[in-house]
């Protein structure tokens, strides 16, 4: 179906770019689309993360990984839960090999950890990558070759039938260097998948579960790259679930995905992928790939986190985890970034920060009704997909002030931070002298500055005679004999400071006061903020 806008509401016109250069998905690739299931499919587990931070990563910065990093990366993935880790690319580089070399000699791998090295269709380069891991106890090891149209004619220079030979003669080679040890299995990857014929697709992943001779003990991992991104989420999963019906053997295979990120669906392209019959996703920890990035491992954990579902992998302290990743590749994690970007819980705006003050209020109330602690009830506050302080992240940096925020935000700051707890009248008064106040500066206001910006306003001790007037009454009576009427409008104390809204000589105006005698006091500083 075409999308059209010809509606007269619609003002858009004809850019001047040459946008017919380009041709849509569907003359590009055949993508079998029959009677769709995954459209009414849910995700109830993880499937099988694998982070490829340390080959496909690290192939994508400007200055690769060397191996201290590389290990504290590693280290990191283990302590984090994963699995399966790619480990590197030996055949690539000095450094590549000498990091798995390093992995098997330091007994860095756990017992329930298994690498993955990936390697060309090439018999030296695969001689290459299994001296790498000689020693190791398990192993996948990654044949790759790019399969799609222009690929064969532009890069590679072979048909489909080259092709097929070449991937069979390193499958065969990989089976006799691999012998009859069992902690070995193999993976494959026909590279730009999301573009080549699927039945080219199929053919070359029967023949490797054939050839290699997978069951479901020894499964054969057959990964389906969305090397550079060509149309909507939707087509991949199309892409995905004709390959889960069709596989032979489908028991004994493993089926993953590797999207990209070049339309910037890569998320999308993964969950609708995992939807669609994957079982298993490689990526990297915020997004880190060539070109516009490999999927975001981070983003698809924690979205099934915020649906309830176990990620099988722990991100409790995120910040830790940014910090580790920014150092090891180089490259700084966006604040805006999902889960991980330092702004992300954050609120200036003053809608978004009533809501949430609201939001905390009842759920603290809902989790005393239940009985149990506030970090183990229930969550739903608005705006707030997860709990910050799930992810390691305090409440403190939640509710920012600055010109765009409003009496909710800067009343939350007051009463978490200073025990203030303002009347509602009283908000929308101050309200007004914090976006003053930030509207000069042009910066936003620390609870520090809410603080002492309130008792420059409110707080407004007179002349020392009034200090030794200790009622409401006595003090009313003494400032009539002087010629100043007040009349006392609303009264308010909490556990630390008064608030009294008065009418002054006809104004009316709010004072305040902490400590001793605070009702009386703040009396007296609303009149003292009045003029004679």
């Amino acid at each position: 179906m075409t999308i059209a806008t010809p509606f007269r509401w619609n003002p858009q016109r004809p850019s001047p770019m040459p946008y017919d250069r380009y041709r849509p998905f569907h003359e590009r690739v055949n993508v079998p689309a029959g009677d769709r299931s995954w459209p009414a499919a849910r995700i109830d587990r993880a499937p099988l993360w694998v982070p490829v931070d340390l080959r496909d990563g690290n192939q994508a910065l400007a200055e690769p990984m060397d191996t201290p990093r590389k290990r504290r990366l590693f280290d990191l993935l283990v302590a984090t839960g994963f699995k399966e880790i790619e480990v590197g690319y030996p055949s690539a580089s000095r450094t590549d090999f000498d990091f798995v070399r390093h992995l098997v000699t330091s007994g860095a791998v756990p017992d329930d950890v298994t690498p993955v090295v990936f390697t060309p269709a090439r018999p030296e380069l695969i001689d290459r990558t299994f001296d790498a891991i000689e020693g190791l106890p398990r192993a996948v090891v990654h044949l790759y070759i790019a399969t799609s149209p222009v690929w064969r004619e532009v890069v590679l220079g072979r048909d489909r039938g080259e092709v097929w030979a070449t991937v069979r003669a390193a499958a065969e080679h990989m089976a006799r260097r691999a012998g009859d040890a069992p902690g070995i299995r193999f993976q494959f990857s026909p590279e730009t998948f999301n573009l080549t014929e699927p039945d080219f697709v199929l053919e070359l992943c029967d023949g490797l579960t054939e050839l290699w001779d997978a069951s479901p003990d020894r499964p054969v991992t057959h990964n389906l790259p969305a090397t550079v991104e060509i149309a909507t989420p939707n087509v991949y999963a199309d892409q995905i679930e004709y390959m889960h019906r069709n596989l032979s053997r489908r028991d004994a295979v493993i089926l993953s995905v590797h999207p990209h990120n070049d339309r910037g669906t890569g998320v999308a392209c993964a969950e609708l992928a995992v939807l669609a019959g994957a079982q298993r996703v490689e990526g990297c920890l915020f997004g880190n790939g060539e070109r516009t990035g490999n999927v975001d491992l981070v983003t698809l954990a924690l979205n099934l986190y915020a649906q309830g579902v176990d990620p099988m992998v722990d991100f409790g302290n995120i910040d830790a985890v940014r910090d580790t990743v920014e150092h090891c590749n180089r490259l700084p994690v966006h604040p805006r970034h999902p889960y991980a970007g330092d702004l992300v819980y954050t609120a200036f705006s003053g809608t978004h920060q009533d809501a949430i003050s609201k939001g905390f209020a009842q759920h603290a109330r809902s989790a005393a009704k239940l009985g149990v602690p506030e970090s183990r009830a229930p969550w739903s506050v608005p705006y707030l997909p997860i709990d910050p302080a799930d992810v390691g992240r305090s409440y403190e940096a939640v509710i920012r002030v600055n010109s765009q925020s409003g009496k909710g935000g800067m009343a939350y700051l007051l009463r978490t931070h200073h025990g203030l707890d303002l009347p509602p009248r009283l908000r929308p008064d101050f309200s007004r002298v914090v976006q003053e106040a930030t509207d000069t500066s042009g910066r936003e206001a620390t609870p520090k500055e809410l603080y002492e910006l309130f008792r420059e306003t409110y707080v407004i001790e007179g002349p020392p005679e009034q200090a030794e007037l200790a009622d409401l009454d006595t003090l009313v009576e003494t400032l009539a004999a002087t010629g100043r009427t007040v009349e006392v409008l609303e009264l308010t104390e909490d556990e630390t400071a008064a608030y009294a809204e008065c009418q002054v000589d006809g104004v009316t105006v709010w004072g305040a006061a902490e400590g001793p005698a605070a009702s009386v006091r703040a009396v007296r500083s609303a009149v003292n903020r009045v003029p004679r």
